[in-house]
């Protein structure tokens, strides 16, 4: 489903959805975003998410539990443009990112909860496609995302836009 809206999937599918709760801020050049879910579950290392996103996409959306950390920035625009490079549609990071002007920019969907200009550890540390769970919503490899302005909807199955 190429265009939709959060609301109308809420209205629409509300007994099939999941809603992250507030807090994520958009930097991405594209706002409204799509695809199955990809995950990663990392801390303070951004080793896994650079695997990940040097990989095809396929128009997923790589999914990172970072932990909430607010110690260093888990992408940057170097990771952001393999991710536009290979495919991905977008990054939901629950942690930060930086360079944030320059992935701004790009045709790639970026949500997180901030900005902060520190670079993570490289440890190759983390798992790859795991349920994660953070902003009172499961995440799990396969299932679909939906993104824009307004937030987040998370459903087990590819939605389709009502009659």
């Amino acid at each position: 489903m190429m265009n939709f809206k959060t609301a109308d999937l809420s209205d629409d599918f509300s007994e099939m959805i999941q809603i992250v709760e507030p807090g994520m801020l958009d930097f991405g050049g594209v706002c409204s975003f799509s695809g199955p879910i990809s995950t990663v579950r990392c801390f303070e290392d951004n080793s896994k998410v650079r695997e990940q996103l040097s990989s095809e996409g396929d128009g997923r959306v790589l999914v990172v539990d970072a932990g909430g950390s607010k110690r260093c920035a888990m992408l940057g625009d170097i990771l952001a443009e393999k991710a536009v490079s290979n495919g991905w549609a977008g990054v939901v990071m629950y942690g930060l990112i930086r360079d944030s002007e320059e992935i701004g920019l790009m045709p790639l969907g970026v949500k997180a909860l901030g900005t902060y200009p520190k670079k993570s550890e490289k440890r190759d540390i983390g798992d790859i496609d795991v349920s994660v769970s953070f902003m009172g919503v499961t995440f799990n490899p396969g299932a679909w995302l939906y993104a824009d302005t307004d937030g987040i909807i998370v459903s087990d199955c590819e939605l389709t836009a009502a009659e």
